[in-house]
């Protein structure tokens, strides 16, 4: 019986972010790829992507050789000692990607070895092509690919080196980086296929072409529908495209390497190229008061849906009256809780526009701790508190994770830049949304919405450029009210 392995890999620029696959199917005595999938799959998390990764490599290999044995090599402990029956699979994203991987092959036929991060080049390689070819709004294709050619260092017989790869980390939204090592050309269609003959002369030419390209960058992240899948045969024109299925994602704790250079990153910063176009900004203005606001008492979306107090009230049009003197706003989109929509027709009755509602702006669904101060849901739901401190993934009892308020917020806001690209629009929303859009614009990770301070009424700023970069210009200010 023949021997296959499947090394795969996946990635998320944001977790959950911008995020994709790659998968390889490699002659075992040779080292040499036989057949190559990979795929940008929109918002994802690091860990769903590596299932798809998985899934994709399994399904090519089947397509090779569906009596063969295979050994999946990852790098990913997770996935290993979850499909090895070690560890339990918790995560309902997962479930069904893990099920759908062991359907593949019979179980006898299959084992799992985890590798470093070094040994699963290619695979993380063509992930961040997927990843890369998403940014540029297409889908990974196999004629710009280097990965084979990229990873040859790690085979055995192979002079290939790595040396100057250069790897970084972050959100792209966040304007932390810019321009990173896409070694891709422009995106096609998927499925495309070439022969093992091919692929030397294309890779080749991808690598002498990127020599000198700056490239795009790590993708921002966005609201993608349902993934097509990419796959490629090297050596069966045969080969099928690798098909990848699944849920929505939720978010995994840790953030996963994304990009890379061929030498060394470009500049960034001050010393980059700058986009002079003029950005789309969100001026971000959290509702007025209500009466649950003075007693910090949890109030998302689950709740009673509470109408701006008295002071509320006031202070709408305080901030209509600030904004009104500012002049910049050319559209008022709002959350449709009542809190905001108040809130916002205050200020478009003063600037004389309409308002359009856009649900994925509400508050964080706080489930059982509706209404609640923080010490009731202390003495109440213990452990339930303390896991939502110590992770985005875990929700209130019964209520909503702050990943999965970073995915809706993160769809919200890619199709609101892209909407309203060159103008000014105020969002009026609430305190999750409003330092979600912060923490993204800054790459700075899910615990940083515990060190923020957002008042009632409070106005920030936030500025999307066209090359993916962002701004903050302005956070919590509350001068209008003094």
């Amino acid at each position: 019986m023949r021997e296959l392995i499947v090394e795969a890999d996946g990635g998320s620029r944001g977790n959950p972010g911008p995020a994709g696959y790659g998968a390889v199917v490699l002659d075992p005595v040779s080292g040499e790829p036989l057949v190559e999938a990979a795929e940008y799959i929109g918002v994802a998390t690091n860990n769903v992507a590596e299932y798809k990764g998985l899934v994709a490599g399994l399904k090519a290999a089947r397509e090779l050789a569906p009596e063969a044995t295979v050994r999946v090599r990852m790098d990913s402990k997770l996935v290993v000692e979850q499909m090895s029956g070690r560890w339990r699979i918790k995560h309902p994203d997962m479930k069904p990607l893990a099920a759908e991987a062991a359907r593949i092959f019979p179980p006898s036929q299959v084992t799992y070895e985890w590798i470093p991060r070094e040994r699963n080049k290619h695979a993380d390689r063509l992930a961040n092509e997927a990843m890369d070819a998403g940014k540029r709004g297409g889908q990974w294709q196999p004629s710009t690919s280097t990965a084979a050619l990229d990873a040859g260092g790690a085979r055995p017989g192979s002079g290939t080196s790595d040396a100057g790869a250069a790897r970084v980390v972050g959100d792209a939204a966040a304007g932390a980086a810019k321009a990173r090592a896409a070694l891709a050309g422009p995106a096609g269609p998927a499925g495309t296929s070439r022969t093992a003959a091919t692929s030397g002369a294309a890779s080749a030419a991808g690598t002498a072409a990127a020599s000198g390209a700056t490239g795009a960058s790590v993708g921002a992240e966005t609201a993608s529908g349902a993934p097509v899948a990419s796959g490629t045969a090297l050596s069966a024109p045969s080969a099928s495209s690798a098909a990848s299925a699944g849920g929505p994602p939720a978010a995994a704790a840790a953030s996963r390497d994304a990009g890379r250079t061929a030498t060394a990153a470009p500049p960034v910063g001050w010393a980059a190229t700058a986009d002079l176009g003029a950005p789309a900004t969100f001026v971000l203005l959290r509702h007025g008061e209500t009466a649950l606001t003075p007693e910090k008492r949890f109030s998302g979306s689950g709740g009673s849906d509470p109408d701006l107090s008295p002071v509320g009230r006031r202070q709408a049009d305080a901030v209509a009256a600030a904004l009104a003197a500012r002049g910049t706003v050319q559209e008022i989109v709002s959350s449709p809780l009542a809190r905001c929509r108040q809130t916002a027709t205050t200020v478009a009755a003063r600037l004389g526009l309409d308002v359009q509602v856009d649900d994925e702006l509400r508050e964080t669904d706080f489930g059982a701790w509706e209404g609640l101060t923080f010490a009731e849901v202390r003495e109440r739901y213990p452990d339930d508190m303390d896991a939502w401190l110590a992770s985005p993934d875990a929700a209130p009892t019964g209520g909503e994770s702050f990943a999965e308020v970073a995915l809706r917020v993160a769809a919200a806001r890619d199709r609101l830049t892209a909407r309203h690209a060159g103008r000014t629009v105020l969002l009026v929303t609430h305190v999750t949304p409003i330092k979600t859009l912060v923490r993204l614009a800054l790459g700075a990770p899910p615990e940083s919405l515990f060190r923020m301070e957002l008042s009632a009424a409070s106005v920030s700023a936030v500025a999307y450029y066209r090359d993916g970069n962002a701004s903050v210009r302005l956070l919590n200010d509350t001068s209008h009210l003094r």
